[in-house]
């Protein structure tokens, strides 16, 4: 009987890794395709899309692509403007949120459920209702710099970063996190005397791991791959991001192995953040919905 039930947990088990494994597959071919496309010329690239050979490194196989990619486009200076874009945004955004979801979760003040259902509710309005009014009022903010005083924030990274440091999806998600968290812990330290913003940053941060890699993640994913809002407040390539660099390749006559290259290039900075936060991603997913 013993036996028995051991060779279906064995066939139990090997279902579940020969599923994980083709799912892993399936998620891989894109990234596969896409890096495999960037090592060919295009007459092979065209060719090879029919077939196998299209996620195989077998052909007329160099890096040609990439050294083109880099001489059409400043390549460089997409992908620096992104990733600092996108990580002051991240911080600030887990910095602010946080705080947000602490006033909501721990804090009593009058109107706060409807100030929080409010927020929640901006999730169903679509950026693209919104970009003009926030493209008139950007345009009108003014700002003291290093050249003195300025109305219009457009051509600058203030007017990518300031309007998405706040937001309804990262707030919802803290605040659903410090739900969880043990009243009691906060109250022992109310009663000790520190402060809401000692309890904050000592507290509860420190036990926020899990929704900060998920928080972090979604928020880089949403900012790294903005186009419409970059492509409307920006001019000048030099402050413009790598989802709008990716129309220079697409001016005259495409190459498709060069697109594949520059897509394969400002890949790598999500891969690698991801990487990072792997972890406490999953462990924020494997913990949702347990109690206590």
């Amino acid at each position: 009987m013993a036996t028995v039930e051991g060779r279906n947990m064995s066939w139990d088990r090997a279902w579940r890794y020969a599923l994980l494994v083709l799912g892993a597959v399936i998620f891989v071919f894109p990234l596969l395709f896409m890096v495999m496309s960037s090592l060919k010329p295009d007459s092979q690239l065209l060719a090879d899309t029919a077939n196998l050979r299209a996620f195989l490194p077998v052909g007329d196989i160099s890096a040609d692509n990439y050294f083109g990619a880099f001489r059409r486009a400043p390549v460089a200076t997409f992908i620096f403007n992104s990733v600092l874009v996108t990580g002051i945004t991240v911080v600030l955004s887990l910095f602010v949120c946080s705080l947000a979801a602490f006033a909501f979760v721990f804090m009593k003040w009058r109107g706060r459920d409807f100030v929080l259902a409010v927020i929640i509710a901006t999730l169903i309005v679509p950026f693209e209702t919104i970009a003009i009014p926030m493209l008139i009022v950007v345009n009108n903010l003014p700002w003291i710099g290093t050249d003195g005083f300025s109305v219009g924030w457009l051509n600058s990274y203030r007017v990518q970063i300031v309007p998405f440091i706040a937001d309804g999806l990262t707030i919802f998600l803290f605040v659903q996190f410090f739900k969880d968290l043990p009243r009691e812990l906060i109250e022992a330290c109310r009663v000790e005397g520190a402060t809401w913003f000692q309890i904050y940053w000592r507290v509860v941060m420190p036990l926020s791991g899990p929704v900060l890699a998920t928080g972090a993640i979604l928020k880089f994913l949403y900012m790294y791959n903005q186009y419409l809002w970059p492509l409307m407040v920006t001019q000048d390539e030099g402050f413009r991001p790598v989802m709008v660099g990716l129309q220079y390749f697409f001016q005259l006559n495409p190459v498709w192995g060069e697109i594949m290259a520059y897509l394969s290039v400002i890949t790598v900075p999500v891969l690698a953040f991801y990487l990072v936060l792997q972890r406490a991603f999953i462990s924020s997913i494997a913990s949702t919905g347990v109690k206590g």
